[in-house]
């Protein structure tokens, strides 16, 4: 059975979230995934995360889409979320909230690209199931605070964290906790 690897991080809008350097590394980690027998799940959405799924996915990756909405109609009305990115999208219809939860349990590796207050519930949920996590560094947000975050609000749940700037080092790195 192929490793489901989850990419969590910035959703915002496309066009100010997905520029330059954040682009780049956001479709290195899309190659990094599509250069091994892997799933990829996401939330099914927009910004950087939409650029690491619409990647991998042209590039042969199977993409599952974790929806908060109850159906495609309301991911796309009342969501404002694509369907160009996923093989498949199942429709939750538990709210972001109740999405973040599914989608992290549903993944073997978490990764963090950059994130703002969605991927800090997605991290949380992840550290709390005791997850192997990696965050890819120098991208922002929720990838650089980890350890800020665990030296604060430590709690021993056997969570795994590694941080990188390369993407294959850090995918291989989760890989290899996995394994053991």
């Amino acid at each position: 059975m192929k490793v489901k690897i989850g990419v969590m991080g910035s959703a915002g809008d496309a066009s100010s979230d997905t520029k330059g350097a954040l682009v780049e590394k956001a479709q290195g980690l899309a190659r990094a995934i599509a250069s091994r027998p892997l799933l990829l799940l996401t939330g099914a959405t927009t910004g950087i995360v939409y650029v690491v799924g619409k990647v991998a996915h042209d590039a042969g990756v199977f993409h599952l889409g974790i929806s908060p909405a109850e159906n495609s109609k309301e991911h796309v009305e009342k969501y404002k979320l694509p369907l160009d990115a996923c093989d498949l999208i199942v429709y939750t219809g538990f709210g972001l909230k109740g999405r973040n939860v599914v989608l992290v349990r549903s993944c073997d590796i978490v990764l963090f690209i950059a994130g703002a207050m969605g991927s800090l519930n997605e991290f949380t949920i992840a550290h709390d199931e005791g997850k192997v996590i990696g965050c890819l560094s120098g991208t922002g947000g929720v990838a650089d605070t980890a350890d800020y975050l665990l030296q604060k609000f430590s709690k021993d749940t056997g969570a795994r964290v590694f941080q990188n700037h390369d993407a294959d080092k850090l995918l291989e790195a989760c890989l290899e906790s996995l394994k053991s």
